[in-house]
């Protein structure tokens, strides 16, 4: 998160529930049978439980899922799962509160983690962990990530840092998905990826790590 913030786009420029759902429609038409709601950070939205529901109605919609940062699943989640979510990912780039602290300006790691382990406790299996893994911020955290599917029910996702800035491509926090999986092998040695389905965009391996 910049400093300064980021600047939030005005209501009447957000699409409306009833656009959402007819712009669903549309895609579930074309054959579309999975759609996930992101962001920017979908739980914002009070409309959020009426959005789920509206389009597990859409008939040959067969998964609602949503990408969260986790803060505030422990206050909406109940609501979220009676509306219909199928799928939860939760985007947590340290398994370290200070660290968390340090790159989202805020409080609330606890939070996240308490949201992760009620999502659990409703049923969730798995429960999705998105990691972006950054060169000197949380490269030595791919060992503790893996650990901490130990205990849960996770998976984790192992994401390369897009490293953009304006219309440049730097490479100064990029960690490659082979140096990420030459981590875990030094730990893991017969650590093997699995055969992928043709649309996943990462590589799962047999210990549902995602890279």
């Amino acid at each position: 998160m910049p400093k300064e913030g980021v600047k939030l786009t005005e209501k009447p420029h957000l699409l409306t529930t009833e656009e959402i759902i007819k712009i669903a429609r549309l895609f579930v038409k074309e054959g579309v049978s999975k759609i996930r709601l992101t962001g920017g950070e979908p739980t914002v939205r009070k409309d959020l439980p009426d959005i789920i529901f509206s389009l597990k109605q859409i008939e040959g919609l067969k998964t609602v899922a949503i990408t969260t940062n986790g803060l505030v699943l422990t206050k909406q989640l109940v609501a979220l799962q009676k509306a219909g979510l199928d799928i939860i990912n939760v985007s947590l780039d340290t398994l370290v509160a200070e660290k968390y602290e340090k790159i989202t300006r805020r409080k609330g790691w606890n939070r996240v983690i308490m949201g992760i382990d009620l999502a659990l406790q409703l049923g969730y299996n798995p429960v999705k962990v998105n990691c972006v893994v950054m060169k000197d911020f949380n490269e030595d955290e791919i060992v503790d990530f893996v650990r901490f599917t130990k205990d849960r029910r996770v998976d984790i996702r192992f994401i390369e840092y897009m490293p953009f800035t304006g219309n440049k491509w730097e490479v100064d926090k990029l960690i490659p998905y082979k140096s990420m999986l030459k981590v875990i092998h030094a730990v893991w040695p017969d650590f093997h990826p699995l055969d992928n389905a043709p649309n996943d965009t990462s590589k799962v391996t047999k210990d549902k790590l995602a890279l």
